[in-house]
């Protein structure tokens, strides 16, 4: 009986399918880092704080801005109070707890940071952060 040798194929490692991957997390990141960088193209000159720090956890926060005249951003787009209490209402539900990041104008009058307080309360956000600015660091 003639047994034959089959012929031993060297497996080598396949490099195409890592190159294809890292291109698509390439992409990925830079999408992710552009549409992240978005939420903060409304010019606004935030109040200085000596003991401001950056909290530990920023990840999953609604952005508001208020710029110096007064109006509201969610994101950059540009939205009335009214709507900004229904879509903090909706992301209650959609996405709790609800947690807010605003970016308010040193300039901003106070009477619209209370307005915002309120329909945050509205909401049910549990944690509302300030945006400041520390010249110390």
């Amino acid at each position: 009986m003639i047994i034959r040798r089959r012929a031993v194929e060297d497996v080598g490692m396949q490099i195409a399918p890592m190159v294809d991957i890292t291109w698509i997390m390439i992409i990925f990141f830079m999408v992710t880092n552009e549409i992240a960088e978005s939420e903060f193209n409304v010019p606004i000159q935030l109040p200085i704080a000596s003991a401001a720090v950056i909290p530990d956890d920023m990840a999953g926060r609604v952005i508001v801005n208020i710029d110096g005249k007064g109006s509201y951003y969610l994101g950059n787009d540009p939205i009335d109070l009214a709507e900004l209490t229904s879509q903090l209402k909706r992301r209650m539900i959609e996405f709790p707890p609800l947690k807010v990041y605003l970016r308010a104008d040193a300039q901003t009058a106070a009477l619209k940071t209370k307005e915002f307080y309120r329909a945050c309360a509205e909401a049910g956000a549990v944690e509302i952060v300030l945006g400041t600015f520390n010249r110390t660091r």
